[in-house]
């Protein structure tokens, strides 16, 4: 059995690691994605094998409409002489309408309702869905998929993905003392279904003015975005794009502060206290804050409360953490079956 698997962004990456491990022993596999900045550093940090095709539309509705376009052409080409048994994807509109007019079976997964745009051009053409179970299949089956057709597993998509191995000795922006690290993330600023509003600039003002005895690392996405930042931002602040092993920070992180995605998913199950400004108002980060995990925060002042209180008390976070992973399944193994059905 031939199988593609189409990869879009780093935490699909991540996500795929399981997959092509399990079913690269038994199947035949292509890997595909496009010409995406964190996804090509990424991809390099984890050896992990693409085939890249097309490129990153942006921010812009034109650009992403020609990027897609242009990507599904040379795709299906590649597609067609591959001959795929069965599509996976993370609700990838190129693979959905390639898989749809070629024939091909197609399972996706997607923790992401909110995106309208892509599962309005995605769900109608799928066969399979799988989801965490915190989201109702209503949130899916209200752009339409039948709701027979979504599979819930028990856990959340940082389950999977927090527990790839990492290098130790690669190298961290943090310096090396003894003082705490901060960790921020910036919010996504291009995709379709964010607020073009930005809360973190004056969070991270009020951190940098706070603890400026501390490590302060903040993790961008693009160089323009990057640029602007270092203008704005006191010079104490350490601004990097995003050429690191997200876990690999995070285990050596002190508090995070992240936007609701997935940094902020996988932070919270690590055990390590996380604040998110909720810039991507989601289920999962709500599943979150409701088991604890994740403090919701968008006020600077109260962040900055926060994290004293964290620093000065003991971090009872990771028994939490480790208790609601113990109770999560392996998607992965549902994925299995399905294909095997």
């Amino acid at each position: 059995m031939k199988i593609w698997i189409d990869i879009l962004t780093p935490k699909q990456l991540l996500f795929s690691e399981p997959i092509i491990e399990k079913l690269g022993k038994k199947y035949d596999l292509l890997c595909t994605s496009r010409d995406y900045e964190e996804v090509s550093k990424l991809a390099k940090i984890r050896n992990f094998d693409l085939v890249f095709v097309g490129k990153y539309g942006g921010g812009d509705k034109k650009s992403k409409l020609k990027a897609s376009i242009d990507r599904m052409e040379k795709l299906s080409r590649k597609i067609e002489a591959f001959s795929p048994d069965i599509v996976i994807s993370f609700c990838s509109p190129e693979a959905a309408r390639i898989a749809f007019g070629l024939g091909i079976k197609h399972v996706a997964f997607c923790d992401s309702p909110h995106a309208d745009a892509v599962m309005r051009l995605t769900l109608p053409l799928i066969q399979k869905l799988l989801t965490p179970y915190a989201i109702s299949k209503k949130e899916f089956s209200r752009y339409g998929i039948d709701e027979k057709n979504i599979i819930q597993y028990k856990a959340i998509d940082a389950v999977v993905t927090m527990q790839r191995k990492i290098n130790q000795n690669a190298k961290l922006p943090f310096k090396n003392n003894n003082k705490k690290n901060i960790l921020i993330r910036i919010e996504e600023r291009e995709a379709s279904y964010t607020s073009k509003s930005s809360k973190i600039v004056p969070i991270i003002k009020k951190v940098a003015n706070e603890f400026e005895n501390e490590n302060i690392v903040v993790l961008g996405r693009y160089t323009k975005q990057i640029e602007n930042l270092q203008k704005i931002i006191d010079k104490r602040v350490k601004i990097v794009k995003m050429s690191y092993d997200g876990k690999h920070l995070l285990k050596n992180t002190d508090i995070f502060i992240g936007s609701g995605g997935t940094m902020t998913a996988e932070s919270a199950l690590m055990g390590i206290p996380t604040i998110s400004y909720n810039a991507i108002p989601n289920i999962i980060e709500n599943f979150l804050v409701k088991k604890y995990l994740v403090k919701r925060e968008t006020n600077p002042n109260k962040i900055a409360k926060y994290i004293k209180k964290i620093f000065e008390s003991n971090n009872n976070n990771q028994k939490r953490a480790e208790t609601i992973r113990k109770q999560m399944e392996d998607p992965i193994q549902r994925l299995i079956k399905i294909i095997e059905e």
